[in-house]
């Protein structure tokens, strides 16, 4: 580290990168390098986004002394040897969601971390979001009662081409892995790893899902329910529901927005819409940064068997709804 600040690296140059690296300029982070497959990919990433280096291969990135984190942002197929990578160079890593393809990979890069004594986080950044917290604090303060059931949806209208990277058995599309794994995080969060999987799909031209449900029953009894869809605008509205009211979340639940508190009369009990600062990124980050400063691997918010059971609760609705990737051995 040659700053008071971790340097982050960010690995890959598509949406999202753009995203956190907005968000972490805004946050005050200190964002040291990009790399790409290309030098012109990462050079003109650096100079749209204000990055003093660039580096045409992953390798280079990790190589680079200014570098201490890599955010890994490629898609989902590749987010596995691009962890591994940073892993192997002795750099902490913030892997993009969904962490992996399958529980298996997800487990290579956990015990290659544990290893190493590097932070290895999923970046589920919906979790840090201050809605998010404060949700789970009303909760904690039983204004609900015991809660029982979630509702969340994802629901994106997206382009239809094949060739689009959702829609690309090669690149890890569908629904699933990259929508549905929003609300699947939030009810393990909530209620922990479901006993129950029972799964429905529309499998796209393609052969991978366009729209995939899902009703999930949890230790304790709890039931949880989503739809995620490709194809279909929103809204994208969430309800806990307890024993004694509900915290309705909306517009979009997954993304900083309001909330409102009801007990069982449906009056107002609470109503909040945290003020956040860009797009709402920069929180995973400042966790990743509280780590490595407390010299910890895991995050109580997202913990490795946290990551692990989300990945295992999709690769049983994916054995439901048959859908292999080519990456995937057929066994």
């Amino acid at each position: 580290m040659t700053d008071d600040r971790p340097g982050w690296g960010i690995l890959a140059t598509g949406w999202i990168a753009e995203l956190f690296t907005q968000d972490l300029h805004t946050a005050g982070l200190r964002v040291a390098a990009v790399g790409s497959r290309t030098e012109e990919r990462a050079r003109a990433f650096a100079d749209a986004h204000d990055v003093p280096n660039a580096h045409g291969s992953w390798e280079a990135l990790v190589a680079d002394p200014d570098v201490d984190v890599v955010y890994v942002a490629t898609p989902h197929p590749a987010h596995l040897d691009a962890a591994r990578v940073a892993l192997e160079g002795g750099k902490h890593v913030l892997v993009e969601k969904p962490f992996t393809l399958n529980e298996g990979e997800a487990r290579q890069l956990l015990d290659l971390a544990q290893r190493r004594g590097l932070v290895a986080l999923e970046a589920m950044w919906t979790r840090w979001l201050p809605h998010m917290l404060e949700i789970h604090q009303v909760i904690a303060d039983g204004l609900i009662g015991d809660p029982q059931v979630l509702v969340a949806d994802h629901l994106q209208s997206i382009s239809q081409d094949p060739g689009h990277r959702l829609n690309a058995p090669e690149l890890g599309g569908g629904a699933l892995l990259d929508l549905g794994v929003y609300p699947i995080s939030f009810a393990h969060d909530l209620f922990g790893e479901p006993t129950v999987v029972e799964q429905a799909a529309e499998m796209g031209p393609t052969g991978v899902d366009r729209r995939v449900s899902a009703m999930l029953v949890h230790g304790s009894g709890q039931h949880s329910s989503f739809t995620a869809a490709s194809n279909l605008p929103g809204p994208n509205r969430a309800a806990v529901v307890g024993t004694e009211g509900s915290i309705e979340i909306d517009p979009t639940w997954y993304a900083p927005t309001r909330y409102v508190v009801l007990d069982a009369e449906r009056r107002t009990l609470r109503e909040s819409n945290p003020a956040v600062e860009g797009r709402g990124m920069q929180y995973q980050a400042l966790e990743v940064e509280r780590l490595i400063r407390e010299g910890r691997t895991e995050s109580e918010r997202m913990t490795h068997e946290g990551t692990l059971a989300v990945m295992r609760t999709m690769d049983r609705i994916r054995d439901g709804i048959g859908l292999v990737y080519p990456q995937e051995s057929a066994g």
